[in-house]
């Protein structure tokens, strides 16, 4: 369902043609992802396993809120419109393969109340890899920080980032990942 400019402002997008085209294929606009983004942490912040995990890290919900709507624009519709580093600020948290599949139940519940349903199957395919790419990096992560040289930062000194480049990374359990992706997936990690 196309916006109807005389209801929606034009959506902001560094790409406009393409974000046009996703837009008129799955139904998306700023109000749907605004309301997915919206109803999803409302859940979020009422779940038992999630809520303590974000309330810890999150005080001021409105500017998160507008960034994850700016998140989500970029992500599902080529807005380009996040500029952030998302990796970076997942990866020391403490979560684990469950936290991601609760995440992920509460996603694809509000995308299907949210979205249409080419909508919904097109953010929740996105949600899928973020999920397996954020837990491939706090993996990673907890690996390097319990391989890491004793009294070091992590690649703060020359020789540090020497001996991390050495380190290999843990291997990430098949089973444990293989519940998300789908085989022939091009964002499937057990390939």
């Amino acid at each position: 369902m196309p916006q109807n400019p005389a209801i929606f402002p034009p959506i902001r997008s560094a790409r406009p043609a393409l974000t046009a085209g996703i837009m008129a294929e799955t139904g998306l606009d700023e109000c749907r992802l605004t309301a997915l983004v919206h109803c999803f942490y409302a859940k979020v912040r009422a779940d038992a396993m999630l809520g303590p995990v974000f309330a810890a890290r999150i005080s001021d919900w409105e500017p998160h809120l507008a960034r994850m709507v700016d998140f989500w624009s970029s992500v599902a519709m080529m807005t380009g419109r996040y500029r952030g580093t998302p990796v970076v600020r997942h990866a020391g948290l403490p979560v684990a393969w469950e936290h991601f599949e609760r995440w992920l139940e509460l996603f694809r519940e509000t995308a299907a109340e949210t979205c249409t349903p080419a909508g919904a199957a097109h953010v929740v395919e996105r949600a899928e890899r973020i999920a397996r790419s954020l837990h491939i990096a706090i993996k990673n992560a907890a690996y390097l920080e319990r391989n890491a040289p004793h009294g070091l930062p992590v690649a703060e000194d020359a020789q540090a980032e020497k001996g991390l480049a050495q380190i290999e990374p843990e291997p990430l359990d098949r089973v444990e990942l293989g519940t998300v992706g789908r085989e022939g997936d091009e964002g499937d990690v057990r390939r």
